[in-house]
């Protein structure tokens, strides 16, 4: 006996010792975790919630007075009558189980909401599959009395409310409310409440048996009075039947989602720049600004909406602040517009089209290949490559002659950006693109040519932050999606750290392209001079068409922000004649609208060391009806010191000086030297065949209908007439012909049909085919 009385004390010491080790309401209260993730606005407001823990649904911890006054009455009157009276354990409730276990009679448990919370917060007293031992029962009662002298009675529903399990992985309340009843645990009603109150006692019962108890809740909600005070109501008629389809229909709705706000994408980017060690956060403060993210947001929608009919549903927008790379705004798609509204649209890879152009730009002024001032010609152009001609098109397939760098760049011209490639070299410009923070997964040679239209893939984030770049100065820092208050975030520095720049460009040359524009007038020969992408303030902007029009860009900067937009499909279908200030510039335009409301833009100060001088420019080629009007207006121009010069005119020594291709100093050298020798000499000179050169093979694109691809056959003399393959083809010194597959002999021959000058080329690819209307570069 005494031995039986000694381990019964040990028993109960070992038990009270457990229980006195129960954590304080505050240590509960920030040891839990939702499984979601609440992502604020810098400014503290909720932009997106997003699910990160995939073995739970856990909601957000719900204070007791946002809790409905029915569902706390619910929960009394099923689980625990005398909450509010007893200390912990209801004697009264375990005499009467005890003693309908003596005469096995069914009676109700007698576990507390005390002693039910006392066993969620340790595990040694929760009840397993057989039921608890003694000692965990004996341990369970000590606790609960602990916890109801430590705790206050509201402390205690308030932890038990957000703890227990409901049902499947539903824990806590505020999960239960949302996935069951599509509203806040504050909204819920005497029917919502008593099944929630019935599902804490079966969680996982069959619809019928939770109804059924829901309408015994019911029943008791309804005779006892919510005041104290009060007499209790009479009995009031419950329809269990309706409780039941209630119930059966509530248990399968499955209302709360794991992702919910208006930054999906940018949340999921942002958590997995957390450190994979750490744990996640419950709550992380991001950079995006929360009006500046719904108006972006809004202005897509209401823009696709209005292409409706022309074949576009997907869009992106993003909002870089120039001095920190803070993301302001990340729209990531159109949403329910879009059939794959999951694809993240500042992330996907797509062809960039013209929008590289400043870089290139910038790279062979830097070097002093080439100035704002310079003249290259836009017109037909035949490079041979290793696997044939590169024939690069305008995009309105029209041609302007000699322009200057500034009209090329800011009217958005094919040819003189490839013209300009050439110089440059693609390794050398695929180097560029890496330093400004544009990494190509292929090579230069990959591209070849075609790299000065866009046509590697890039995302939006990264050719938004390298037009930032140039926005810097030519100063390349990463971007930053948190402050500093807002959590760990691995990689990605905070956006209120000083950020690191590292020099991309020479500044000058940065400068140099962001002058050139933000020059309306520079714009107007493709743009118009009302163009969208006239803003009231300083800005400075690049659109950009990629093959098929399957993307378009806007992509440009103002004194404190870069906004980049682009728009297509995120399927790779084309759009339907959706161009640079159709698609995105409008976009484009509303959001810098909507940032400089009320902030100015000032146009930058030039760096050290560029020097601003007046040219002025030779005259065109002569029309034949009177004198030859200059090829430019005279006007001030910025340039790299050491490049400068007042005139820049279509002769050889332009073409040594500002940097024409080899191709355009041949021609020009030839056209000087032939206008500066006698006619007799000119005249006694055999005529030959300028282009193409024998040998030539040229590779017709399937994309591209044949009409839009004929090449120019170009002789030294106009006294000439053309035979393909033995047939006459045309007279003078230019003549256009429309490739067709196979081995051609091209020659030309005097009035008399003797032949002066022979070539063979060869074209390959397919005839005729009928294929949309391809959309180059913008």
């Amino acid at each position: 006996m005494r031995l039986r009385t000694q381990a019964t004390a040990l028993v109960l010491a070992a038990c009270a010792s457990g229980a006195w080790a129960i954590p304080t309401f505050d240590e509960v209260r920030a040891d839990f975790k939702p499984s979601d993730t609440l992502i604020l606005s810098r400014e503290g407001e909720v932009l997106q919630r997003l699910r990160t823990d995939a073995t739970v649904r856990r909601g957000q911890w719900v204070p007791l007075a946002d809790v409905s006054p029915a569902l706390r009455q619910a929960l009394v009157l099923s689980e625990d009558k005398r909450f509010f009276e007893h200390s912990g354990v209801d004697w009264r409730a375990a005499s009467a189980a005890a003693w309908g276990n003596l005469w096995n009679q069914r009676t109700r448990g007698a576990s507390t909401i005390t002693m039910q919370l006392a066993g969620l917060l340790d595990g040694d007293w929760r009840q397993g599959p057989g039921g608890r031992t003694v000692a965990q029962k004996l341990g369970q009662t000590v606790a609960a009395q602990v916890l109801d002298r430590r705790w206050r009675k509201d402390q205690i529903l308030e932890a038990y409310l957000n703890l227990v399990p409901f049902r499947s992985e539903l824990v806590g309340i505020d999960a239960l409310s949302r996935t069951l009843f599509d509203k806040a645990a504050h909204g819920l009603d005497d029917r919502e409440a008593a099944v929630a109150a019935a599902l804490v006692r079966a969680p996982n019962a069959r619809p019928a048996l939770v109804a059924q108890r829901a309408c015994g809740v019911l029943r008791d909600m309804q005779q006892r009075p919510s005041t104290p005070t009060l007499p209790a109501a009479p009995a009031a008629r419950v329809d269990c039947d309706a409780l039941d389809l209630f119930t059966t229909a509530a248990l399968q709705r499955r209302a709360f989602d794991a992702s919910e706000g208006v930054a999906p994408h940018f949340a999921r980017y942002l958590l997995r720049q957390q450190d994979k060690d750490s744990a996640v956060p419950e709550r992380v403060t991001s950079t995006l600004r929360a009006p500046l993210q719904r108006f972006a947001m809004q202005s897509l929608q209401q823009h696709l909406r209005e292409l409706r009919g022309r074949h576009v549903e997907d869009g992106a927008v993003l909002v870089l602040d120039n001095a920190t790379g803070a993301v302001l705004a990340w729209v990531g798609s159109s949403g329910q517009l879009s059939q794959a509204s999951e694809v993240d649209g500042v992330l996907a890879l797509r062809q960039p089209g013209s929008t590289l152009k400043p870089f290139l730009y910038a790279q062979a002024i830097a070097e002093r290949r080439l100035t704002a001032a310079s003249l290259v010609e836009d017109s037909p152009a035949q490079i041979t490559t290793a696997g044939g001609l590169y024939i690069p098109q305008n995009y309105d397939r029209q041609y302007k002659g000699w322009v200057s760098v500034r009209t090329a760049l800011a009217a958005s011209l094919n040819v003189p950006a490839v013209r300009t490639l050439v110089m440059v070299t693609p390794d050398a410009f695929h180097r560029q693109l890496g330093a400004m923070g544009l990494p190509l997964r292929e090579s230069g040679d990959y591209f070849g040519y075609s790299l000065a239209l866009g046509s590697p893939e890039v995302p939006l984030l990264h050719l938004t932050n390298a037009y930032r770049t140039l926005a810097n100065g030519g100063r390349a820092s990463p971007v930053a999606v948190t402050l500093a208050n807002g959590g760990r975030q691995g990689s990605v520095a905070p956006a209120d750290a000083k950020p690191r720049f590292t020099p991309a460009i020479d500044p000058r040359a940065a400068f140099i392209v962001g002058d050139i524009l933000s020059d309306g007038n520079a714009r107007a020969r493709t743009f118009g001079t009302d163009s969208v992408l006239a803003t009231r303030f300083w800005t400075a902007v690049k659109t950009g068409t990629s093959k098929d029009m399957r993307d378009n860009w806007a992509v440009g900067w103002s004194e404190r922000y870069t906004v980049g937009v682009w728009v297509g499909n995120a399927s790779g279908a084309a759009m339907h004649e959706v161009s640079g200030t159709s698609g995105a510039a409008p976009i484009w335009a509303a959001v810098m609208g909507f940032l400089h409301a009320r902030e100015p833009s000032r146009a930058p100060k030039a760096p050290q060391g560029l020097v601003r001088a007046a040219v002025r420019f030779g005259p065109g080629p002569s029309s034949g009806a009177g004198a030859p009007q200059p090829l430019e207006a005279a006007r001030d121009e910025w340039f790299v010191p050491g490049t400068q010069q007042p005139l820049f005119a279509i002769d050889s020594i332009a073409g040594e000086a500002y940097g024409t291709s080899a191709y355009d100093q041949k021609a020009s050298k030839s056209a000087a030297r032939a206008s500066a020798e006698p006619a007799s000499a000119s005249a006694a000179a055999p005529a030959r065949i300028t282009a193409p050169a024998s040998g030539t093979v040229i590779a017709l694109d399937p994309d591209i209908p044949p009409a839009r691809q004929r090449l120019q056959f170009t002789a030294t003399r106009d006294a000439v007439q053309w035979r393909l393959d033995g047939k006459p083809l045309g007279r003078g010194a230019r003549v256009p012909w429309l490739p067709w597959p196979g081995r051609h002999v091209v020659q030309i021959t005097d009035a008399q049909g003797t032949v002066l000058d022979e070539v063979r080329l060869e074209v390959r690819g397919a005839g005729v085919v009928a294929a949309p209307t391809r959309a180059g570069a913008h």
